[in-house]
């Protein structure tokens, strides 16, 4: 304290009863006039074991695997760093290089994309390594298990219906996580929890995890994760009508993208599991799973009814994923039944649902049955960035959706500055039967913007996705905290949020809109010649 140097005895400051819990580092040096030193420093903590709330287990981090246990500490990790840092640099730098150099592309877009990417790390986030489990599949073994929180303040462990647009960020950076995650919504979905509990909304006792059914999430930290799921207690969301088909459409895409057979091997059997549950859910017969009357899917303050633009676009998309998975596995009899399964759907979709604009919120006699949503092509959204194009969901149909909730989502509702808002009526107005329904919800803008990038919209797109994250990191402070929703006056709801990293879905759609816009141009070519 007297003059920068840690000469001073021991004896000099109050013991505090506990070794090890604190340490400093300094450098000397001189500098001569009109010269310039740099002096680097390094700092970590090491917890290479962690234990959740019930204690049940410990386990070991992913980094401790390439360390020795025994002499691992804060300072073989600093030295590491230290080693390493300007190979780190330059990776770093090569990864975003081609998007930082890309002309085509807006300055804040380029920001967006890798400053959103922090909840990855940044999520409550815990990698782990699980090699000595011999219950585990092989993937989860090699490649650790990973979770993150649906929130800073929504505790819950891999949140499936909000991963489901945040995983776009992992399946394209860190795939093999991905299908580890995967994996382990595999093995829950063939587990059940007969324990009765009582569910918030409705007061009402209900099964803790029911067989079959895709949980909400694999636990909460303060309990046990992946031990003790589904921690969610708003619902019983084993009657949730998006789990299943979100569930059906991630396990295409990552195959998709990976080209793991041996996944698609590994969770086959489940995908059988949900369909067989999904039909049970269909409850007039006409192919499509109806909302129950309550905030049965992701929207969970938003009630539905019947047939639905958004889960049944789900059902519908998963149909199809399900139909090409079962031609990759040679299992005809399941391909022929969800083709049949599929035209049915597709049939009692437009017929209940398109007004000749858009497809109306839901199905019932509600004044708000017409609402115009804008996670209505969630389903599309998915098998287009699948490689799909319109095999399912009509071009004319898709561009009129896109056009209409432009005009209405986001520019009358804040003239293009806001992102776009979940819900507006027919004439023009907020939505306001649902707290949900006046938010705009910061990953479904971004996935909204990629869905308007693959259909040729992409001043819209940006122009949309600008909006939200110019609010949330110049307006209303949230950098680095991104809120799940946001309203108009810019309060915000839940910040810290999963959601928003599916901007990687944005990126997704422009890598794939190139190579279209090449494809076609190589294709026109060869016609000409």
């Amino acid at each position: 304290s007297d003059d920068g140097r840690l000469t001073e005895k021991d004896t000099k400051y109050p013991k505090i009863g506990v070794l090890n819990t604190a340490s400093c580092v300094c450098i000397t040096t001189t500098v001569e006039p009109h010269q310039m030193k740099t002096s680097e420093f390094a700092l970590s903590w090491n917890m290479p074991e962690v234990k959740f709330g019930l204690g049940q287990k410990i386990y070991s981090k992913w980094y401790t695997k390439w360390f020795d246990k025994s002499t691992l500490n804060g300072s073989v990790l600093c030295l590491h760093t230290l080693k390493n840092r300007v190979k780190w640099e330059d990776a770093i730098a090569k990864w975003q290089q081609p998007v930082l150099d890309d002309p085509s592309l807006p300055d804040w877009y380029k920001s967006a994309l890798f400053n959103e990417s922090y909840f990855i790390a940044d999520g409550g986030s815990i990698w782990l390594d699980v090699s000595d489990d011999v219950s585990l599949p092989d993937h989860v073994r090699k490649w650790g298990r990973y979770g993150y929180l649906e929130g800073h303040e929504y505790r819950m462990v891999n949140t499936y219906d909000v991963h489901f647009y945040a995983s776009f960020a992992l399946i394209q950076l860190w795939p093999q996580l991905e299908l580890s995650i995967q994996l382990d919504f595999a093995r829950s979905i063939i587990y059940e929890k007969l324990e009765s509990r009582v569910y918030l909304f409705h007061g009402q006792a209900g099964q803790w995890k029911t067989l079959h059914s895709v949980p909400h999430d694999l636990g909460d930290p303060d309990e046990e994760p992946w031990l003790l799921i589904n921690a969610y207690i708003a619902h019983d969301t084993a009657d949730w009508k998006d789990l299943g088909p979100k569930y059906l459409l991630q396990v295409y895409r990552d195959y998709m993208y990976t080209k793991d057979k041996d996944f698609l091997d590994d969770v086959w059997t489940t995908v059988k599991f949900v369909t067989d549950r999904l039909k049970k859910q269909d409850t007039d017969g006409d192919g499509l799973v109806d909302n129950g009357g309550f905030a049965d899917q992701t929207y969970d303050a938003w009630t539905v009814v019947g047939a639905s633009a958004y889960c049944g676009g789900l059902h519908i998309a998963a149909l199809r994923a399900c139909i090409e998975m079962a031609r990759i596995m040679n299992d005809t009899s399941a391909a022929e039944e969800y083709e049949v399964w599929l035209n049915l759907a597709k049939k009692s979709y437009s017929e209940k649902l398109w007004n000749g604009e858009y497809y109306n919120y839901d199905s019932s006699v509600s004044l708000h049955h017409d609402s115009i949503m804008s996670d209505q092509l969630a389903g599309f959204w998915y098998l287009r960035l699948s490689g799909h194009k319109y095999e399912d969901f009509e071009k004319e149909r898709v561009d009129s959706i896109l056009r209409t909730i432009f005009k209405s989502n986001v520019m009358e509702f804040g003239n293009g500055k806001l992102g776009a808002v979940n819900g507006m009526t027919k004439s023009g107005q907020l939505e306001i039967v649902s707290m949900q329904s006046e938010e705009i919800w910061t990953g479904v803008t971004y996935g909204l913007s990629s869905t308007m990038i693959m259909e040729n919209f992409r001043k819209e797109a940006f122009l949309t996705s600008e909006g939200i994250y110019n609010t949330c990191f110049n307006v209303a402070g949230l950098a680095f905290q991104t809120p799940e929703a946001l309203m108009r006056d810019c309060h915000f709801r839940s910040c810290g949020y999963m959601r928003a990293l599916s901007i990687w879905a944005i990126q997704k759609a422009i890598e794939l809109s190139r190579l279209e816009s090449t494809s076609t141009a190589t294709v026109n070519k060869a016609d000409q010649e």
